[in-house]
């Protein structure tokens, strides 16, 4: 009896150890969680990756603010560069759609960008390329 016990009391021990632990995940929300986040102060890109490598210095210095009208503006030495932004669910997928028309450097920003962490302070987005299959990295934190 004491060894089925034993037997027992093992495979109970072990089922709860090996459970994963889902306090690394990040819930997304909505696109009201996400739109209400990204209003809510001054953004800097903190790491920018397209598809084969880091660009993040090239962003050095920008302050982007996401207005309620949906006007985005980056701000660089007293130069202002204006664009648009909103969040729509896409196949149940949170995304950050950014444009930028000018200049070149804004405009490589433009795309529907899926939100992958959402936090008070940072947003994490991905894009995968459809032409090449690149996949792009984007992060936005509050500055």
């Amino acid at each position: 009896m004491k060894a089925i016990l034993l037997i027992f009391t093992s495979l109970l021990l072990f089922a709860f150890t090996s459970c994963e632990d889902d306090s690394s995940n990040t819930v997304i929300g909505t696109t009201d969680d996400v739109t209400n986040t990204v209003q809510a102060g001054e953004w800097v890109i903190t790491y920018y990756y397209d598809s084969d490598h880091e660009e993040t210095s090239d962003y050095s210095g920008y302050s982007f603010t996401f207005a309620d009208d949906g006007i985005l503006t980056a701000v660089k030495d007293n130069a202002t560069a204006t664009g648009t932004w909103s969040t729509v669910s896409d196949d149940s997928t949170i995304k950050l759609v950014i444009s930028f028309a000018s200049p070149g450097l804004l405009e490589e920003l433009s795309d529907d960008w899926h939100v992958i962490e959402r936090t008070s302070v940072k947003i994490r987005l991905e894009d995968v390329s459809g032409g090449n299959g690149g996949t792009d990295y984007l992060t936005f934190e509050r500055d």
